[in-house]
């Protein structure tokens, strides 16, 4: 398991937003590349970049932004927001994206999700945002009438690396994360599940170390995607990844 710094991108900027809402944002620097250095120099082994306008748009915004981060760090940048057909999967590869997540696409068009893993084997996640349990899409303003596991079952044998689960009610807001949700998916599904909002303090990972586990399934989480709280100070990243990286092993349960 390992931590995952967030990089929202939002007019060139880095920000976070409360619960999805682009009107409720928090800017942290004027320079993405530089944030992306940050991390890395600490230690960090990924990076997830949203592009939020890209999410909204339907197609990539920040472009510039995206490219000056793969030009500061040699670590693997996994990018999402705007991402919805063959063609912008693949220019965003050749860019050096190590990995692209299918958010709203993989929910209206499975059949493109599995065409793009044959495409390009293993660079290809599955972002699904939830709320109430419900897929959320178009930069979670939208909340279908479709329920997490069973889209995430539609990816089952299709090539599909990890799928990154957010919770909307949590994201940003600094209440905890969803573990009991997050664990259920892990359960149902033999796809490796990154956990994504609601970090608020270093306890939250100190729970998640004891579930490192693979479940019957195949099926664990592999990471842990966190911004507010590593902006705002709340959590330390180094001591983070070392409680998810190396708590012992009698000390972990599924």
């Amino acid at each position: 398991m390992i931590v995952i710094p967030a990089i929202d991108l939002k007019d060139g900027q880095c920000v976070r937003l409360f619960q999805g809402d682009m009107n409720q944002n928090t800017v942290y620097s004027n320079n993405p590349a530089a944030m992306a250095q940050q991390w890395s120099n600490q230690g960090a082994k990924r990076l997830h970049v949203v592009d939020l306008d890209g999410a909204f748009a339907g197609k990539p915004v920040n472009a510039s932004s995206i490219q000056a981060i793969l030009n500061a760090v040699t670590i693997p940048v996994q990018l999402g927001g705007g991402v919805r057909n063959l063609d912008t999967i693949a220019s965003s590869l050749e860019m050096g994206i190590f990995r692209i997540i299918l958010g709203t696409i993989a929910c209206q068009d499975p059949a493109l999700v599995q065409e793009a893993c044959r495409l390009f084997p293993g660079r290809i996640s599955v972002g699904i945002d939830a709320k109430d349990g419900y897929v959320a899409v178009r930069g979670w303003a939208e909340i279908t009438n479709l329920k997490v596991i069973d889209l995430a079952r539609r990816f089952e044998n299709v090539g599909v690396s990890e799928i990154i689960f957010t919770d909307i009610r949590r994201d940003g807001a600094l209440q905890g994360p969803n573990i009991p949700a997050t664990l259920e998916l892990a359960e149902a599904i033999s796809i490796p599940v990154i956990l994504s909002g609601g970090i608020t303090s270093i306890e939250d990972f100190r729970a998640l170390a004891k579930h490192r586990v693979p479940f019957a399934s195949g099926g664990y989480i592999s990471g842990v995607i966190t911004g507010k709280a590593l902006y705002d100070g709340r959590v330390d990243f180094q001591q983070a990844q070392s409680i998810i990286e190396f708590t012992p092993s009698n000390t972990l349960s599924s």
